[in-house]
Formats: structure tokens, sequence, C-alpha cells
């Protein structure tokens, strides 16, 4: 099962990337869990520079923007491999 961590502090941009991880999920059929991580110090435990910041499985794949919905499915399925 996939692990998918929304990085931020809950504003609109970090609810868009959630929505859009969420339904790449579902559009894909995966099994994941998708967290929201708002606390600060867990958040720079990633070491991005600005939120929203997606993670997959441990890994940084996007900070700072709203990714589309197309590159979330290519991470999700990158990290099925």
């Amino acid at each position: 099962m996939l692990t998918i961590k929304v990085l931020g502090s809950g504003c609109p941009n970090c609810k868009k990337v959630e929505a859009i991880a969420r339904q790449a999920v579902q559009a894909m059929g995966l099994e994941a869990e998708v967290v929201k991580v708002t606390d600060y110090s867990r958040i720079m435990e990633y070491n991005i520079m600005s939120t929203p910041g997606l993670v997959i499985n441990e890994k940084v794949v996007c900070a700072g923007r709203i990714p589309t919905p197309a590159e979330v499915s290519t991470w999700l399925a990158d990290a099925l491999i």
C-alpha cells in the first residue's frame, strides 16, 4: 500500500494537492493512505523550502506548487515499481 503525505498548514493550496492526490489514487484504482502533515517541525524533516509538499512513500516528489493530476499519476506509478 502506498503512503501519500500532503505537507502544509491546511491552506487552500494544500487542500487542492490533497484532492488531486486522492483523485489520482481513485482513478488508478490504487490502495493508498493519504495523510495530512500540518505540524511545522514534521514538515521541516522533509527539507522542503515551501509548501504545499507532496511525499509518496517517504520520497518528496513536489514542493512549493500544485502538481497536475498527470504528474501525480506518474509519481504514483513510479512508486509502485
